[in-house]
C-alpha cells in the first residue's frame, strides 16, 4: 500500500472493501426476504407438510425463481465472507491460494446440485 501525504493524496490498494460490504448487506436482505416468502407459502398449507407439501411450495415459477435468486445470494454471501476469513486469518499465500480455490469449487458445486434439486421439483 503506498500514501502520499503531500498536497495530493494517494492511496492504493484494495478497494473491494464497501463492495464486500454492500454485497453481505444486500444478500442478507435478499435471504430474509425470500424467509418471509417461504414462510407465508408454508403457513398457507394446512396439516402436516409431506414430499408433495414440499414439492407444491417450490412448484410455481416465481417460487422457483426466488430460490434461483436465493441460491445465488448465498453463495455470494458465503464466497465474500469465507475469502475475508482466509485473507485475514491464513498468512501463507499459497495455501490461501488453494483454500480459496477449494471454496469456489465446493460454492460452485453446492449451488449445482441446489439448482438440480429445484428444478427437478
Amino acid at each position: 500500500m503506498s500514501v502520499n501525504y503531500g498536497s495530493k493524496r494517494t492511496v492504493v490498494g484494495a478497494h473491494y472493501g464497501i463492495r464486500d460490504w454492500l454485497v453481505q448487506r444486500g444478500t442478507a436482505v435478499l435471504m430474509a426476504l425470500f424467509t418471509i416468502a417461504l414462510l407465508a407459502r408454508v403457513l398457507m398449507i394446512s396439516g402436516p407438510i409431506g414430499y408433495d407439501g414440499w414439492a407444491g411450495v417450490f412448484a410455481p415459477q416465481w417460487m422457483k425463481f426466488l430460490t434461483f435468486a436465493l441460491i445465488v445470494s448465498l453463495a455470494w454471501h458465503a464466497w465474500v465472507g469465507v475469502r475475508d476469513v482466509w485473507m485475514d486469518y491464513v498468512p501463507a499465500t499459497g495455501l490461501r491460494l488453494v483454500l480459496n480455490v477449494f471454496t469456489i469449487v465446493w460454492l460452485v458445486g453446492c449451488a449445482g446440485w441446489a439448482f438440480q434439486v429445484l428444478w427437478r421439483l
